[in-house]
């Protein structure tokens, strides 16, 4: 396991993607592997506090609750490898493919660096069990309408994306229940991802691609 792995995650909103995350991240370095986490959304909020015209449309549309074009989400991950990724971390992704338009180019980054081993991490929870999750957040603006936006939109606009991978040779689709415990969905995910034929030991046993 010497090279970098990067590990896709896909779940609705409340789904506890940031939560697994951060789970696989700590356990990867425990393992001494370094790792990267890259969240699209923070990476918007982050941008959307700049001073630019840019920045100032980009808040426009999320206040609205619009859908970034294509470019922004694309520009910000892609600037954050290059100003940080050595060739030498593991990718913890998360929101970097909010369409199908966008996996292509996701798929050509990782060619492009050479990334040795791509999980794809479905966190799969029903509509009910997500919008519960939202809600219990508390904050304002997860109220009944918006989560039933954020839900639709996920059905329309991120699934096709989720497809375009699980069909894909390259990538290993880790189907995952998401609404047991934090520990129980965190142990699943380790276990399918330590299970994973490519990850095996042994170079007699063939390989996943």
């Amino acid at each position: 396991m010497n090279d970098p792995h990067a590990f896709i995650f896909f779940g609705s909103s409340g789904s506890g993607k940031g939560t697994q995350a951060e789970l696989l991240i700590d356990y990867l370095q425990k393992k001494g592997r370094k790792t990267i986490y890259l969240e699209t959304g923070g990476k918007i909020r982050e941008f959307m506090t700049d001073k630019t015209y840019t920045a100032t449309l980009t808040k426009n549309v999320i206040n609205h609750g619009g859908l970034l074009p294509a470019f922004l989400p694309i520009w910000l991950w892609t600037t954050h490898l290059h100003k940080n990724f050595t060739g030498q971390e593991d990718l913890v992704l998360d929101g970097l493919c909010r369409r199908v338009s966008e996996a292509p180019v996701l798929d050509a980054a990782m060619k492009f660096y050479k990334i040795g081993k791509c999980f794809v991490i479905m966190l799969n929870v029903s509509d009910e069990w997500a919008a519960t999750r939202l809600k219990s957040r508390g904050r304002k603006d997860d109220t009944d309408e918006y989560i039933k936006s954020r839900i639709a939109w996920y059905k329309r606009d991120v699934a096709p994306a989720i497809d375009f991978f699980k069909s894909h040779k390259d990538y290993a689709f880790l189907d995952i229940n998401g609404e047991g415990s934090v520990e129980e969905v965190h142990k699943e995910i380790i276990n399918k991802i330590e299970n994973t034929i490519f990850l095996a030991p042994s170079s007699l046993k063939p390989s996943a691609y």
